[in-house]
């Protein structure tokens, strides 16, 4: 950002990246334009909660007897409209910094990809993406703001912009602190100058915020902390508008626990979870957990200690007077009353989801679609719910359609009596773990394997070694007890038979593999390659590559079918002491064809330049 300055206004010019946002907001972007009042509402809200928060301890701050309020004025004959609060005001940097730069990185690209492919970008995106002060440029060609800061000896500022490629910004005499911006509404705007349209969205978006809110004098808001409540008082309509409220969310919430927790720890809580994964969900800078209140003030707007990371998504508030009003945040990580809130909370949302499954399953099934991906990492960081976790798992398999899933409780129901342990198949997607050979065994017996084609599912597979009494096991692994098939035995090779080109696949193969055997569980597929003792399965060793480049894996076994044509073709081949070469070309390609299926093929140039070479001996 640059400026130029002359004897009392500094004029600066936005950084390119700031300009495009600000022309796709204006020109490009469909949004709701009424949302733009939601977020001046919800910034000055946020304003007057940190001045509240450092009143508790700063007493030498400018004005410390205003009233906490949030004041909108509107003339329809001028067509303006401003809105002022009186809290923490702005410094000259903070009308730099924060007014004059794209608040989240990443911002600008998702944006333009979403013009480009045509998708609506409604007013729900709006707060998510840090851009709220910006939409006020929907409705107006020029904004003013003068601030002044709550410490005692601050300056006041007035920052103007007509939206485009500058700002300025003007130091003047102000009183008051706290901030007001001011504007005159657009033709197709005006509609925002009149009181009536102006009430509407604030009982629509901002009627459970902690402040007074005024049009021209008159208090809109309905202020009022539902969670104080008792859960019998409060309607679902209110529920729903405060879960609007507080997360920016136009959907109603999935599901919600109203709490009154006396005992070794007291507090109140109005929590929920959404319908829907919001956008860009695994950005953690874009999460905001649940609010932190002590005895109905504010202390926090996004405090992560009551809640471990993998329920983040849940949203809402929790009041507790165990706290002190000054409390820090520093404090709260590791003040042991935050503990057992969070050990109650944890407790409480589990509970909600247990009762989902066994009452109402489609609602859960939708919560672990939404929410799975996160939901999963709890098995391997949160140790005292880990049964109760593992209950919650849900996973694809090859008895379910595909986006369609089953509990490890179900999978144990449906198994046969003679079966003793859960298989499963770890992949990156339902297609590639359906294409695998080891699957042909347990398809052609009607036998279940799971799909773990989570990347949690990978972290998690090191704990999940037994459910009910019964060990999971990979179907990649070498040890797995299969019964031979008597249809395919008839056609196959015998051992003497096989044993000759055995030895000819390792002699081949070297040191690239751990062993060769005659295979149990291949029907259709001519070999596969399977993890010996100790070792691990594909998509582990894929990721563990991903952590650590260096990482090299253990050798595989490869199982090759006696029963294919292609095996017995080479047993009859090498038996008549046929062409070496045409031998050991098809050993490779049938060892790299088996790499190229596990995802672990290092040389495609070389695997395709002998395909083509054993097509042309076929052809001539």
């Amino acid at each position: 950002m640059t400026n130029t300055s002359t004897e009392q206004t500094q004029e600066f010019e936005y950084k390119a990246e700031m300009k495009q946002l600000l022309h796709l907001i204006v020109h490009s972007l469909y949004m709701h334009p009424e949302v733009f009042l939601r977020e001046l509402i919800s910034n000055a809200s946020d304003a007057l909660n940190r001045v509240r928060f450092r009143q508790l301890t700063d007493k030498n701050i400018l004005n410390p007897d205003a009233p906490l309020r949030i004041d909108i004025a509107v003339d329809s004959k001028a067509q303006t409209l401003s809105i002022t609060d009186i809290g923490i005001g702005m410094t000259k940097e903070d009308l730099t910094d924060r007014i004059g730069t794209v608040a989240s990185s990443g911002t600008l690209e998702l944006l333009q990809r979403m013009k480009e492919e045509n998708r609506p970008f409604d007013g729900n995106l709006i707060g998510q993406f840090g851009i709220g002060f910006y939409s006020l440029f929907m409705v107006t060609d020029e904004v003013t703001i003068e601030t002044r800061h709550a410490d005692a000896d601050s300056n006041g500022y007035r920052w103007q912009s007509i939206g485009e490629d500058k700002f300025s910004i003007k130091e003047i005499e102000r009183a008051q602190r706290g901030t007001t911006i001011s504007f005159k509404l657009k033709d197709e705007a005006k509609e925002f100058s009149e009181s009536y349209r102006v009430e509407g969205i604030i009982k629509k978006y901002s009627n459970f915020v902690d402040f007074p809110v005024s049009v021209n004098g008159q208090q809109i808001n309905t202020v009022s902390a539902l969670w104080q409540k008792n859960r019998n008082d409060v309607t679902e309509e209110e529920r729903n508008e405060f879960y609007k409220f507080i997360s920016d969310d136009y959907n109603p919430p999935l599901g919600h626990l109203h709490l009154s927790i006396e005992g070794r720890v007291n507090f109140k809580a109005l929590i929920f979870i959404p319908e829907t994964a919001p956008l860009r969900f695994f950005r953690e800078e874009d999460l905001k957990s649940l609010h932190l209140y002590s005895d109905r003030v504010f202390i926090q707007d996004d405090c992560k200690e009551l809640l471990p990371d993998y329920l983040r998504f849940v949203s809402g508030v929790v009041d507790t007077e165990d706290l002190p009003l000054n409390v820090s945040r520093e404090v709260t990580q590791s003040s042991p009353v935050m503990a057992k809130i969070r050990e109650v909370l944890t407790g409480r949302i589990l509970s909600m989801l247990e009762g989902w499954v066994k009452n109402d399953p489609e609602k859960y099934e939708k919560f672990f679609k939404n929410f799975g991906l996160l939901f999963k990492t709890g098995v391997s960081s949160d140790f005292a719910n880990k049964d109760r976790l593992v209950d919650l798992l849900r996973f694809e398999s090859t008895k379910t359609e595909a986006g369609k899933l089953t509990a490890l409780k179900d999978y144990v129901a449906g198994m046969p009596e003679d079966q003793t342990e859960i298989y499963y198949l770890s992949g990156d997607s339902r297609e590639a773990v359906e294409r695998n050979p080891n699957l042909e065994y347990f398809k052609k017996r009607g036998i279940e394997v799971l799909f773990f084609i989570d990347p949690a599912d990978i972290f998690n597979m090191p704990l999940l070694t037994e459910y009910d009494k019964k060990s999971l096991k990979s179907i990649e692994n070498a040890d797995l007890e299969l019964k031979p098939d008597e249809e395919s035995q008839s056609d196959a090779l015998t051992e003497d038979e096989a044993k000759p080109l055995i030895a000819v696949f390792k002699e081949t193969l070297g040191d690239k593999v751990e062993d060769v055997v005659a295979s149990k569980r291949l029907v259709d597929s001519a070999a596969t390659l399977v993890v010996g003792a100790g070792g691990m399965d594909a998509q582990m060793e894929r990721m563990m590559r991903m952590m650590n480049q260096e990482y090299s894996g253990s050798k595989k076994i490869l199982e090759i079918n006696p029963s294919h044509p292609l095996i017995k073709n080479l047993a009859q081949l090498n038996q008549n002491k046929g062409d070496e070469t045409l031998i050991k070309s098809c050993i490779l390609q049938l060892y790299e064809g088996a790499l190229l299926i596990d995802g672990n093929m290092k040389e495609p140039a070389e695997f395709v330049a002998r395909m083509t070479g054993l097509m042309e001996q076929t052809t001539r």
